[in-house]
């Protein structure tokens, strides 16, 4: 009988959050548990724990803010520099990806973050970009040699301030801390994780935040995400005056298949490329790339 209540209280947990908030979810978690434990239909100990980690649900779900978000990205971006290294032979290039980056920024919808955008050079020949939440945004020398045009660059830019103002990282974050509240009410019902506080216990979930980001960046959005970032994109560069059909140039000179960087975290270039073309055309931009084409040169020397 304690097995089924335990059961029940967790599906139910898990049904409420499709269309409640987390902390409504949380808080008739609390209540249904705590009711069971008076009435004697599990132990009162079982019933604690069981709330112990509903209220976890409910605090891993906060919402995450602005500095929170930097500092995340901060931790995510230390973690990556510890596989990568930071490229400083081309002062001139950093600073020209940058002021391309706060360019698209500038006239996006959501030109201020808490630290504001940021792009470093990877020095890696594989062709790859990563953007972690709060601003961090970093591209391998590899993939900057294969852009022909400044526009292309800034596609790939675009892209990436895409992921960091569609949230798909945090989000990602979000339900990942979820999942665990609600798994861990399993533990602690049967009594392993009795004792434990909600401070001890959302610690534990904020300590893998590193681990789940670095994964994040690893494996590569869903396919959905990276769909939806590369329409943003061309929303953004249309926005900065940027040809939109860039990005479409740029993924026909990513490698067709591989196992490393952009082939492996996403989409194929192809299945990319036609989702690309079936909203491209609703981005209509005079084409001034021809007045950008001397800075390109220069910049890539």
């Amino acid at each position: 009988m304690k097995t089924k209540v335990i059961i029940i209280l967790t599906i139910f947990a898990v049904l409420t959050a499709m269309i409640l908030s987390c902390q409504a979810m949380a808080a008739i978690t609390d209540v249904g548990a705590q009711v069971a434990g008076a009435t004697g239909v599990i132990d009162q100990n079982t019933a604690d724990a069981i709330s112990v980690s509903a209220r976890a649900v409910g605090s891993a779900a906060e919402q995450i803010t602005p500095e929170q978000e930097y500092y995340i990205g901060r931790a995510v971006a230390a973690n990556l520099l510890g596989t990568y290294r930071i490229w400083n032979g081309n002062a001139n290039l950093t600073n020209y990806l940058n002021r391309i980056c706060w360019a698209i920024a500038i006239n996006s919808p959501r030109p201020d973050i808490f630290n504001g955008y940021h792009v470093a050079i990877l020095d890696s020949n594989e062709i790859n970009a990563f953007a972690t939440p709060g601003g961090h945004i970093f591209i391998t020398r590899g993939l900057i040699n294969t852009a022909r045009s400044e526009d292309a660059l800034a596609a790939v830019i675009a892209h990436e301030i895409a992921h960091i103002q569609l949230q798909h990282s945090i989000k990602a974050i979000k339900n990942s801390r979820v999942t665990n509240a609600i798994m861990v009410t399993g533990v602690a019902a049967t009594g392993a994780a009795t004792g434990m506080n909600v401070n001890e216990l959302t610690s534990v979930f904020n300590e893998s935040i590193g681990e789940i980001m670095l994964t994040l960046v690893s494996n590569g959005y869903s396919r959905d995400q990276e769909f939806e970032a590369d329409n943003t994109a061309m929303a953004l560069l249309t926005s900065t005056g940027y040809n939109p059909s860039a990005l479409i140039e740029m993924l026909q000179a990513l490698p067709a298949s591989g196992s490393t960087g952009f082939s492996r975290t996403h989409p194929t270039p192809a299945q990319r490329i036609t989702n690309a073309q079936r909203t491209v055309n609703n981005h209509r931009v005079t084409d001034t790339s021809s007045a950008r084409t001397a800075r390109f040169a220069a910049a890539m020397r």
